[in-house]
């Protein structure tokens, strides 16, 4: 209780502060309309649709205005999770099969619905979410299956915690394994896909990450099904329990670490939708970052993601706290507006509903940030949103940063350990202002390195958020 008690005031005070940047809307529900989001789209047309864990999908037109329109446009679904508009369909995973449905007559109903594939099995258990699809470049679909928790009536099913790719005509290749509860799964600009995962055994802290085929995520749960001859990779073998992340996937070869770690509690709980700003400013100065929703701390993070020596990596960032629930959907509307829909699920979060849907919206003004953190070979170099004061970036003692990483084990979550205090030696500010480079010792590959910074802007503001997490797998050559 007094830990829920202190997170709420820390919540309180960021609120206030990020208010003036980023303004939160709440979409009138219906009486009588239980908006447990579970997948989220911003349609073409400019309409929101909504599918719910309770198997309903609705079509709402004005969410944030004084009446919207709510229409139900299917129900019956088996726990949909996920929502993709492709062509002239919109599909839906739901926990037993990869659907596509529509509406012919144009009355805002679902009137055809059809199976696209449902070739993995089910075990009964609760926890077997399945979340997507994703497309990719080739217009395969993507999916990820959530491992089971618990008692498996039916017997023990293949492909869980597992990335399928289903190709147009419904053929399921599996083409990565060890993910736990990967509850986000998208697709980059450049085409990559990317996932969430939530924090638990054989998974330190929550992450996300990319999926390449043949990939093993650390969870080997659902490993025996590469015996099957579906699986075209290497198996991938037992990875060994309690060794740090960093030294597993320098013996492991098909061990994958992610692109960033959310170290739990300071970035987090409960990662899950995500979304690239793609909006062209409308979203404020961080386009082409990644805007990631977190279930239990009813928050969205900002992650800078960069390529360094062929693998991806990157910072993640506080971003805005204060929503009124969990939020486990993420999508970009055109007006740039990032949709948060939402459900606690009987798990709990911050705020005081257990459902809804609200909107982020930038009110203009710009923040004092750290824009980007990118690796360097010595160190990092930071932007920031707007000039800093030179004398106070300049000092090396408004710098602290400490590296840590976590164990790969069969205990729930990890421990931050091995840290080390890597002392900062120059700060170099560029003739703009709105770059500093700081050289520092003890860079370690394969280690999360915190970074606080207590700088001001040139016209005397503080930074908005004064910390950044940067997962240094590759150190620059």
């Amino acid at each position: 209780m007094i830990a829920l008690v202190l997170a709420l005031l820390t919540q309180d005070a960021a609120d206030s502060r990020e208010a003036r940047y980023y303004r939160i809307d709440t979409a009138r529900v219906p009486a009588g309309i239980e908006l447990e989001v579970g997948g989220l789209l911003a349609r073409s047309d400019g309409r929101v649709m909504a599918c719910t864990r309770r198997g309903e999908v609705f079509l709402i037109e004005d969410p944030f205005g004084e009446e919207p329109r709510f229409t139900r446009f299917a129900c019956g679904l088996h726990e949909p999770l996920g929502l993709l508009e492709f062509g002239e369909w919109i599909y839906v995973i739901q926990r037993g099969e990869l659907s596509r449905m529509r509406d012919v007559d144009g009355d805002g109903r679902m009137d055809e619905l059809e199976t696209v594939c449902d070739d993995w099995p089910i075990s009964g258990n609760y926890h077997e979410y399945n979340f997507g699809p994703a497309l990719d470049l080739e217009g395969n679909f993507w999916i990820t299956t959530n491992k089971p928790f618990g008692d498996e009536p039916f017997g023990r099913a293949k492909w869980r915690g597992f990335a399928l790719e289903i190709a147009p005509n419904g053929r399921m290749q599996p083409m990565a394994c060890g993910l736990r509860s990967p509850c986000g799964i998208a697709t980059s600009p450049n085409g990559e896909i990317f996932y969430t995962d939530n924090q638990g055994e054989w998974c330190g802290a929550g992450k996300l990450a990319q999926i390449e085929p043949g990939d093993f995520h650390g969870h080997p749960w659902g490993t025996f099904a590469c015996e099957d001859p579906l699986w075209k990779f290497s198996k991938p073998g037992e990875p060994p329990n309690g060794v740090k992340m960093p030294d597993v996937a320098r013996t492991m070869p098909t061990f994958k670490l992610p692109a960033v770690w959310f170290p739990y509690d300071k970035m987090g709980r409960s990662p899950a939708g995500f979304v690239w700003d793609q909006s062209g400013g409308k979203f404020g100065p961080f386009g082409g970052q990644v805007f990631v929703s977190d279930q239990y701390q009813s928050s969205i993070l900002r992650v800078f993601l960069e390529r360094v020596n062929g693998r991806w990596q990157g910072a993640c960032f506080p971003f805005r706290v204060g929503f009124q629930c969990g939020i486990v959907r993420v999508a970009m509307d055109a007006s740039g507006g990032l949709l948060c829909g939402q459900t606690d699920r009987g798990w709990g979060s911050l705020g005081g509903q257990t459902m809804g849907l609200q909107r982020l919206s930038w009110t203009g003004e710009l923040p004092f940030e750290i824009r980007e953190m990118r690796a360097a070979s010595q160190g990092f170099e930071l932007a920031f949103t707007r000039p800093v004061d030179r004398s106070v970036a300049a000092d090396t003692g408004n710098y602290r940063v400490e590296s840590y990483t976590y164990l790969l084990h069969e205990i729930y979550g990890s421990d931050e350990v091995d840290k080390l205090a890597c002392p900062v030696r120059a700060a170099t500010v560029s003739d703009d202002a709105l770059r500093v480079s700081l050289t520092l010792d003890g860079l370690r590959a394969g280690y999360v390195h915190e970074l606080h910074a207590t700088l001001s802007s040139a016209d005397g503001e503080r930074l908005l958020h004064d910390a950044a997490y940067y997962t240094l797998i590759e150190i620059p050559r």
